[in-house]
């Protein structure tokens, strides 16, 4: 039986080990966290409305239920040619006939980003936004920033959705708690039109959002550095605030830049549509850790991430079968989300022929409630995965 280790225990790895043990593979799992931590529905952290335990499923549940093996230990060294992988502990992984790597990424670093808070970045961080939020609460007023930054190397690697529900989960919150006009909400970022990759209609509803909502905008200028009481910018002004949130745009893994795999200008695997990495045989990379083909509007989302772990799983068992037969990730590229705002949602959607964006009353909030419960116990096998999902 063909040995397969794989690096990560996120969206692309846990997906790429559930898929491969599907096929009878012997499947080993290191993650640095012994959780699969669901992002998407993490937004609910901050304004209460859900846990870190709730977004969390144990890697061992998911392991017995399976039938991969889980190391818990971060991943110090990976040399490639050598498909060695050495980890925190000391512990030397060899001898394995296919590596995934599914190691995520690392975050532009901005200076003093110790005063921010991030729904993307340490799970942790959620609660701890959660605290801050409630202490602002307590206090009948504040001014809060929230905003993402951009990568103009690598424009996939942005992440502004998760912002966007954020804040308008929080304007929610206050309003139901009748303290709405005690607080100052604000929106930045250093691009001209941020969330452009959605198309111009969705940008279009974007503004008006926010008109609504009563959400001030501070955009087009690059940061310079974080303060403790607010967000500097190139153009000699600041934003103050009492609670910072900000989704710093990704780069690829400092633990890959001494792994000899080829890299892109922004330190992401490079590889085929294939997920292939080509020169290195039997090596695969999906996820965040690759560098992702495609029109210039391409997004890394957990969907695309789990799209290429399902083919990679599917490409090599047909090579252990001695088959010349692979799947591509690039005709699934698309943009795909439900925008969460605390009472209601709206619906992303972005391919080659456009964008689109579609509110949906307060269905759409129990529809990405629901995907989540789905998410969760579809993983766990207590109810079948349907299709494409």
């Amino acid at each position: 039986m063909a040995k397969v280790l794989v690096l990560g225990g996120g969206f692309a790895g846990i997906e790429a080990a559930i898929y491969l043990r599907k096929n009878e593979l012997d499947v080993t799992v290191v993650s640095d966290r012994d959780y699969f931590y669901i992002y998407p529905t993490s937004i609910w952290i901050p304004t209460g409305g859900a846990t870190k335990e709730d977004v969390s499923i144990p890697l061992d549940k998911l392991a017995m239920k399976h039938g991969f093996t889980v190391i818990v230990d971060p991943v110090v060294q990976f040399e490639a040619k050598e498909k060695r992988v050495a980890l925190q502990s000391g512990r030397i992984l060899e001898g394995y006939d296919y590596i995934v790597t599914a190691l995520g990424q690392d975050k532009i670093q901005h200076p003093g980003m110790e005063h921010t808070l991030s729904i993307c970045g340490k799970p942790e961080e959620a609660t701890m936004l959660h605290e801050r939020l409630n202490a602002l609460i307590s206090k009948g007023e504040g001014k809060i920033a929230i905003g993402f930054g951009g990568n103009p190397k690598d424009t996939s690697a942005v992440r502004g959705g998760p912002a966007f529900e954020v804040l308008f989960n929080i304007d929610h919150l206050l309003k139901k708690k009748h303290m709405r006009d005690r607080f100052t909400l604000t929106f930045f970022a250093p691009m001209e039109k941020p969330g452009a990759k959605m198309g111009e209609k969705a940008l279009d509803m974007m503004d008006k959002m926010f008109k609504m909502y009563n959400i001030q905008t501070k955009i087009g200028s690059k940061i310079t550095h974080f303060e403790n009481d607010g967000v500097c910018f190139e153009d000699e002004t600041k934003l103050d605030s009492d609670l910072t949130m900000f989704i710093s745009a990704g780069t690829g893994l400092s633990v890959l830049t001494s792994s000899g795999l080829p890299l892109s200008d922004t330190g992401f695997v490079v590889t085929n549509e294939y997920n292939e990495v080509e020169g290195f045989e039997d090596i695969y990379a999906i996820g965040d850790s690759a560098s992702l083909m495609g029109p210039e509007w391409r997004a890394k989302q957990g969907h695309v991430a789990e799209v290429m772990a399902r083919n990679t799983a599917y490409n090599i068992f047909q090579r252990t079968q001695n088959i010349d037969s692979k799947l591509s990730y690039i005709e699934h590229l698309n943009i795909l989300c439900v925008m969460d705002t605390g009472n209601g949602a709206a619906f992303v959607y972005r391919d080659n022929k456009g964008g689109k964006m579609i509110p949906l009353p307060w269905i759409g909030h129990w529809m990405k409630k629901g995907w989540g419960w789905y998410c969760k116990n579809s993983k766990l096998g207590n109810i079948p995965r349907i299709p494409g999902m």
